[in-house]
């Protein structure tokens, strides 16, 4: 039982995460701010992005750390590792249609950002 608790509090965070990324991105193209092609919105916009993507890493890990049944840092960086890869993949399938530079910061957000998230919570825990 333990097993498919930790498995659900991984892809409960994929979940969140991907709701508001994609809601976050829809929002942003429906008022005009996100530009298609991507690769057409300026470095500071494409750096803003990064930076919300980053904050809902460290979300989803934050979550996947609260719901799993122990070793909350674990779990929450095989979530970051998954994150890792699908970043990768995307970053390969993505290649020509966005900034080098911006697929490789994703890959690079999925671990430090799937830590924190999980340490944020077991500090809070600590606090509690």
């Amino acid at each position: 039982m333990n097993n498919l608790k930790s498995a659900g509090s991984i892809l409960a965070a994929f979940i969140v995460v991907f709701i508001l990324s994609i809601g976050t991105d829809l929002l942003l193209k429906e008022k005009g701010m996100m530009k298609m092609p991507f690769q057409e919105n300026s470095t500071g916009f494409i750096l803003l992005v990064v930076l919300y993507r980053s904050f809902y890493g460290v979300i989803g890990s934050y979550i996947t750390a609260s719901l799993a049944p122990n070793q909350p840092l674990f779990y929450s960086m095989i979530g970051g590792c998954i994150g890792f890869v699908l970043a990768a993949i995307g970053a390969i399938v993505l290649r020509d249609q966005e900034p080098a530079w911006y697929v490789i910061s994703i890959i690079l957000i999925a671990l430090p950002t799937a830590w924190l998230g999980a340490k944020m919570k077991i500090m809070a825990r600590l606090n509690d």
